[in-house]
């Protein structure tokens, strides 16, 4: 049988590879309160393992550890690789595994990857739209964060 191009799953895939992308944008410009709602009815969990269920809590997690400059970004850029995106079409579950790297510039810091890792996610559908249900966070590589997270 010809392989043929599935619109719906296609679509859905893409809509989940936004929101991945969308949470790199949401961390490099310093939109604390645009993370904590994307996270509004997931759970976020760090590298140590540290959950964080809901809007609150994700927005305070990102404040107390990241370090923010005047212009209210961290100068940094999230690049997220390699993403693996498997939907469940009648559960209207998804999950995605993807690779990270941030990197780091200031004008006393030049242009350097301060940590590499792995995302795991899950998603729900809910009212045709995609949300995240669940980050996992697994960083392998840590350079010098120590201009990027307290």
């Amino acid at each position: 049988m010809p392989w043929r191009l599935d619109v719906a799953m296609a679509d859905d895939v893409r809509s989940i590879e936004n929101l991945i992308a969308e949470y790199a944008e949401l961390v490099d410009t310093g939109d604390l309160p645009g993370l904590g709602r994307l996270f509004a009815e997931g759970v976020f969990i760090g590298g140590a393992g540290a959950r964080f269920e809901g809007r609150a809590a994700v927005e305070q997690m990102f404040r107390d550890r990241t370090i923010l400059y005047a212009d209210g970004t961290p100068h940094t850029h999230h690049v997220t690789t390699n993403v693996r995106v498997e939907v469940d079409e009648q559960a209207g579950t998804a999950t995605a595994r993807s690779y990270v790297t941030v990197l780091q510039a200031l004008d006393d810091l030049p242009l350097q990857a301060v940590a590499a890792g792995r995302y795991r996610d899950r998603f729900v559908r809910e009212g045709g739209r995609w949300r995240f249900a669940e980050r996992a966070v697994h960083i392998h590589l840590v350079g010098d964060t120590s201009r990027h997270l307290r």
